[in-house]
């Protein structure tokens, strides 16, 4: 644990540059507690790079961890990479201080000798994948907290690939950053002078404009095939990066009749009306349900502020809205894909599909149904990415048709090699409009896949520990989830799948997999990017209130394991 008392006084000295800063480290020079908090721990940088509060101290998101993050990335770079590639792309989101880390984290890596490609406006995670791709980058970073609250800003680092730095990167380069002095050893050259010197420059249109063409090429509409979209739409950007390319992407695929919520249009990162603007939470979607209801819409979409989430609330007969899970929608999108795919004679020789460990598992029931294979990753999406970069590797590109994960990520082409929302909203839309020509409700699809396969329920519970002795509370709990355990809920246990061992070839991760009689099952693990514990509850059942029944009862047996 680092001296924090000491490392405050350096900071009362040294962290003069930002005003919001300087306020603080006053503000708290008499609460022991709070200087503990910001100061106990550097900001941990991993796999999903940084993410935290904003404020002061080593352990918060602010000008100085910034800095540091981004030296250490640069050295990272310059040991690794030949001078003529090292580049760089930058992207961020509409968060607090989201555009000032982006040209501070910009600064470092042009003092350091890196060439800095950053949009001229915010532009969403996706778009920052295809640039590094397209510009031919060593690295990108991405500015943004993706569906946390307004108080969280973050930083998330991508490969050459386009992907999301793998464990063995962000093990390098954190050793790099290990050996930054926050106050010594940041090079930092003024944003301006760099842009006058060509260092730094911004990211051609033509690079987003592909981005948009690569998405449309998506459908999965043939050629002169017609289907009604003229159907009526509400969309929320959620405050966030969504609006321009999603709307953008919409009216030149032809969809000509959405509505987009007027509270939640602008890029705003204090997120007045959706405090947690995740579209996954109903409390995110309430708005867009209200106008979706005045405006007699058939179908609500949302994209969470960094726009690689997707959610969507669709109309039931009696004109109220439904939510539909991650991985609800990942179920309609993978059999939408697949049957068409087979109507069209697109369908590869050898067609993969990608989805993560605590992704229902009925989606394999599906692809298996249509001859495509099923490749399971670890959580997070970086790891269905590197699965196409694999892919590619060996010349199958084109055999992925798609991949998705519970927490509203999906992806249906190769372009990026993260879930894109731009995507999503698109193929939802045009599934949506599709079944709607012929008579058919995203819901009625839905009951006639889980009539075709079997019900099957999947829930999300968190569990948040702030703190230092929070983060030693998870410890101990997932000591005590390694055993010895029964089973949850009344269904035994048939077999543990501790992924910190290594299992299926997939690298080590603080991961359990409980498998329970009668298809049930049970995932544990700590968020890569928050202080919380997750809980991922599987129920395979004849009917949904059965399973609702048992979920309740395990959902609150893990609630107690909690405590």
């Amino acid at each position: 644990m680092i001296e924090y008392k000491s490392v405050y006084q350096t900071w009362v000295s040294k962290a003069v540059e930002d005003k919001d800063i300087v306020k603080e480290l006053r503000d708290i020079q008499k609460d022991d507690a709070k200087i503990e908090d910001a100061f106990y721990r550097d900001l941990a940088f991993g796999t999903g790079g940084l993410r935290g509060v904003i404020g002061a101290g080593t352990n918060r998101m602010n000008i100085y961890t910034v800095a540091k993050a981004s030296q250490g990335l640069a050295n990272y770079v310059v040991k690794n990479f030949n001078e003529a590639d090292r580049k760089i792309a930058v992207s961020y989101d509409s968060r607090i201080k989201s555009d000032l880390f982006s040209k501070v984290a910009s600064e470092v890596f042009a003092a350091n000798g890196i060439k800095v490609f950053i949009y001229k406006e915010l532009m969403p995670t996706p778009c920052l994948s295809y640039a590094v791709r397209s510009i031919h980058c060593a690295a990108g970073i991405m500015v943004t907290a993706s569906h946390n609250p307004a108080k969280y800003n973050g930083y998330k680092v991508y490969g050459s690939d386009g992907c999301q730095i793998t464990t063995e990167a962000a093990a390098k380069i954190l050793k790099e950053i290990e050996e930054v002095d926050t106050f010594s050893d940041v090079k930092r050259n003024s944003f301006e002078q760099e842009m006058v010197q060509g260092n730094i420059s911004y990211i051609n249109d033509s690079v987003y404009t592909d981005f948009v063409e690569q998405v449309k090429k998506q459908t999965m509409l043939k050629e002169g095939e017609t289907i009604d979209k003229n159907v009526s739409i509400v969309y929320s950007p959620l405050n966030g990066t969504g609006l321009k390319p999603v709307t953008r992407t919409l009216g030149e695929a032809g969809f000509t009749n959405i509505t987009v919520v007027p509270e939640q249009e602008k890029p705003d990162g204090n997120f007045p009306t959706c405090p947690y603007p995740n579209p996954e939470i109903r409390e995110a979607m309430e708005l867009g349900i209200q106008y979706a209801a005045k405006n007699h819409a058939d179908l609500l979409l949302a994209t969470d502020p960094d726009c690689d989430r997707c959610g969507i609330a669709v109309k039931k007969e009696n004109d109220e809205f439904q939510l539909l899970s991650g991985n609800e929608v990942g179920l309609l999108l993978l059999d939408y894909i697949c049957s068409r795919r087979v109507a069209n004679g697109t369908m590869p020789a050898n067609p993969v599909f990608v989805k993560t460990i605590v992704t229902m598992d009925l989606a394999e029931k599906i692809a298996e149904h249509y001859g495509v294979k099923t490749i399971n990753v670890l959580t997070g999406f970086k790891f269905i990415g590197e699965q196409i970069g694999k892919l590619e590797k060996d010349g199958h590109e084109s055999d992925y048709i798609c991949g998705f994960e519970e927490s509203y990520g999906y992806l249906t082409g190769s372009y990026v090699r993260d879930k894109d929302a731009v995507d999503a909203a698109f193929m939802i839309c045009e599934m949506f409009a599709y079944y709607k020509t012929r008579g058919i409700s995203l819901l009625e699809k839905l009951d006639d896949i889980y009539h075709t396969y079997g019900y099957c329920l999947n829930t999300l519970h968190s569990y948040e520990f702030d703190g230092s002795a929070g983060f030693e509370n998870m410890r101990q709990i997932m000591k005590k989830f390694r055993g010895p355990v029964q089973g949850f809920g009344g269904k035994d246990l048939k077999k543990c799948l501790d992924y910190g061992q290594g299992l299926d070839g997939l690298p080590k991760s603080d991961v359990l997999k409980f498998l329970l009689e009668d298809n049930c099952s049970v995932v544990v693990r700590p968020s890569g990017t928050e202080p919380k514990l997750k809980t991922y509850i599987s129920i395979t059942s004849d009917s949904k209130e059965k399973a609702e029944e048992l979920e309740k009862r395990m959902s609150d047996e893990l609630g107690q394991w909690m405590k």
